[in-house]
């Protein structure tokens, strides 16, 4: 049996042992930089015992945003996410940057330009709520300038302290816009079959490979399936992961779903779609979730290892390291992943509901998580705490009550 607590190398970077948390959002960011929340967060995770730990969404630019405080690595926030790195360190334990562009998955309205760029024009499903109702094809010399700014927002992850970026190619932003057939309808060869969507995302991690991979390690976090009527398939997914794999990846994250079309797929598990439109302020927002929640397909109810038989076609069909995300929650559900050839494990809500699991784990094989998948955490990353576990007393970041209260929280120094 495979032991979860072996050390794993990602290229230039050993880890303490096989666990990884998920670059989930946290929300817990102010004017593009991190706060002392944020520090806390990860500090904590850390100290519970994990391998490494992920930030989640960093914008390659300011138009890569999805959300309008959203983090950005540039040379104002370096420094401030040098403490986030520090405080992981300071732990035992690496830390990854998660980096991404949006493409028109936006949601504010503070974009260079009218339109959304993405794989192709046409409506702008997300824009519509922020008054912009069609995106438009990004042209080849807008490739050439985000694979650029992947490039450099990998450099700065190197000179705030980060040891590894994974570039988030999944869930329906811009590189996954490329991927999935759901958004690409392009006729260059950019669009069409799997192999030429999936070129300009190979192109990013190749650069990114270039330009840091001899001092950090180079992620990919993928979609196995769309998960929707027209989207991706596993078969067409295995094509993405051996492309990645060409173009260098030390190892690829499996994750499934998107944002609009399957978001529950990502989760495995119903989002609290009620909560979340209680949380909007316009009726169209409101609406928007109201539909999200109609299909959401009726029978769905969480399963420990949700992913693992898609996942294992993937495992089957190349050689590149593997991590497997979802729905890990025990030691033994761990186990089952590395014993079927996965170098890694990794996990996000069960992380939130409880910093020390990995700890729990090592002291008692027979514990499980108290995550019970109800997906109230990524409804609580909305308010202005962001992300924590609503079935938890005393949640993670002590000053909750203050951020609830009003008080202004300090960023990162």
């Amino acid at each position: 049996m495979a032991d979860a607590f072996s050390p794993v190398t990602i290229g230039p970077v050993t880890l303490r042992n096989r666990f990884i948390r998920s670059g989930a959002n946290e929300m817990m960011v102010r004017d593009c930089k991190p706060t002392q929340s944020l520090v806390e967060l990860h500090g904590a995770i850390a100290r519970g015992g994990i391998g490494m730990t992920t930030l989640a969404y960093i914008a390659v630019s300011m138009d890569g945003r999805t959300f309008e405080h959203q983090g950005v690595l540039n040379a104002a926030s370096v420094p401030h996410y040098r403490a986030v790195c520090d405080a992981v360190h300071a732990e035992g334990a690496k830390i990854s940057a998660q980096i991404t562009h949006a493409g028109s998955f936006v949601q504010h309205k503070s974009l260079s330009t009218p339109r959304a760029m993405s794989a192709s024009a046409g409506i702008d499903q997300m824009g519509v709520m922020m008054g912009r109702f069609f995106q438009r094809e990004m042209t080849r010399e807008e490739m050439k300038k985000v694979t650029q700014e992947f490039v450099d927002t990998a450099e700065r992850a190197a000179e705030a302290g980060f040891d590894a970026v994974e570039i988030h190619m999944g869930h329906g932003y811009l590189l996954n816009q490329f991927i999935s057939p759901l958004s690409n309808k392009r006729k260059d060869e950019f669009g069409g079959s799997a192999e030429n969507r999936v070129r300009f995302p190979a192109e990013v991690m190749a650069a990114v490979k270039q330009a840091v991979g001899s001092r950090m390690a180079v992620l990919a976090k993928m979609n196995l399936m769309d998960s929707a009527k027209g989207g991706q398939t596993v078969a067409e997914g295995i094509v993405t992961a051996k492309a990645l794999e060409a173009a260098g990846a030390d190892m690829l994250v499996l994750t499934a779903g998107r944002n609009i079309e399957s978001v529950w797929q990502i989760f495995g598990s119903p989002m609290p779609y009620d909560d979340l439109a209680e949380m909007q302020s316009g009726l169209f927002a409101k609406l928007q979730f109201k539909i999200l929640k109609a299909n959401t397909p009726k029978s769905l109810k969480f399963s420990e290892m949700y992913l693992l038989d898609a996942a294992r076609q993937v495992r089957a069909a190349v050689n590149t390291k593997l991590a497997y995300l979802g729905g890990v929650q025990s030691l033994k559900g761990a186990e089952t992943a590395l014993d079927d050839g996965f170098d890694a494990v990794v996990m996000a809500r069960a992380l939130v509901h409880d910093p020390e699991l990995v700890n729990r784990f090592r002291a008692d094989p027979e514990h499980h998580s108290g995550c019970i998948a109800c997906n109230r955490c990524v409804a609580a990353m909305y308010g202005p705490a962001g992300t924590y576990c609503p079935l938890v007393d005393n949640p993670v970041d002590p000053r909750l009550n203050k951020i609830f209260a009003g008080e202004e929280i300090e960023h990162a120094t």
